[in-house]
């Protein structure tokens, strides 16, 4: 019962900031949020944005890119993202996981984690129909 109150949790607060993040990258950056935008595209899974796709954003929004302040806030997401203890839901709600965590020491931890949450998820789909 502990452990599916605690994925229980885990799944309510990852949502929770998920949805949090309403306001889109263009912007965050119109804005000058650097940091928010690297920040949220951590915590997502996603790949850190090339220099050429920030400075896109920056020119459509009329600004200038602050790359440190994008890294930073990046390395926080992908620091929170990369947590093993939250890697199972990640795969349960059948996000695809692009290998972000394979330089952090809990690599291996949060990949059969999550690669049993995606096995379930995919054995679940194919369920329902």
């Amino acid at each position: 019962m502990r452990g599916k109150m605690k994925r229980c949790c885990s799944v309510l607060l990852l949502s929770s900031m998920m949805i949090g993040c309403s306001a889109g990258m263009a912007d965050l950056a119109a804005e000058g949020r650097w940091q928010e935008l690297g920040y949220r595209d951590g915590l997502k899974g996603q790949h850190q944005k090339t220099p050429s796709a920030l400075q896109q954003l920056a020119t459509e929004a009329q600004q200038s890119v602050n790359y440190h302040d994008y890294e930073g806030g990046y390395l926080e997401g992908i620091q929170e993202y990369c947590n093993p203890d939250h890697a199972y839901q990640v795969g349960l709600s059948g996000n695809y996981y692009y290998g972000v965590c394979q330089h952090t020491p809990d690599a291996q931890r949060f990949r059969m984690e999550w690669q049993r949450g995606w096995n379930e998820s995919t054995t679940i789909d194919t369920k329902n129909y």
